[in-house]
């Protein structure tokens, strides 16, 4: 029975070259700071090298910021705003949804750019309440 169900499918996989992969929006710019095949692999820890280069050495390089990566892979919609990474169909979104991966650079930075992909955002911090004197 079973055999019956997944036969078929398993078929037109092999017919059609394997799993259908991601839809994924083209990018804004001509050529992407690495190549494809290896920004698919190691974007996050070049990501993750990159902040802590800038936040614990004070080091800005623009190739592999986060803020130039939003620049030219954030979606936009009809009105040629820029979408939230939650959106269907949107970059990051596309990717990580199918490969069941979260998605945490934007836990401190904006969901979408500023006018026109120019800025990538940190939530502004705010200060703990101050306890109030014990009366």
């Amino acid at each position: 029975m079973l055999a019956m169900i997944f036969l078929p499918a398993l078929a037109a996989a092999q017919e059609s070259g394997g799993v259908p992969g991601p839809v994924i929006t083209k990018a804004q710019g001509d050529q992407c700071v690495a190549d494809t095949d290896y920004m698919r692999r190691y974007h996050m820890k070049e990501l993750t090298h990159q902040r802590d280069e800038t936040v614990q050495s004070g080091v800005r390089t623009k190739k592999f910021s986060l803020k130039e990566c939003v620049a030219c892979h954030a979606t936009t919609d009809d009105g040629g705003k820029p979408v939230s990474i939650n959106a269907p169909g949107e970059f990051c979104a596309s990717c990580h949804d199918y490969a069941a991966v979260k998605i945490d650079c934007f836990q401190c930075h904006a969901t979408k750019p500023e006018d026109g992909r120019q800025a990538t955002a940190l939530f502004p911090m705010t200060a703990a309440a101050e306890p109030e004197a014990n009366q």
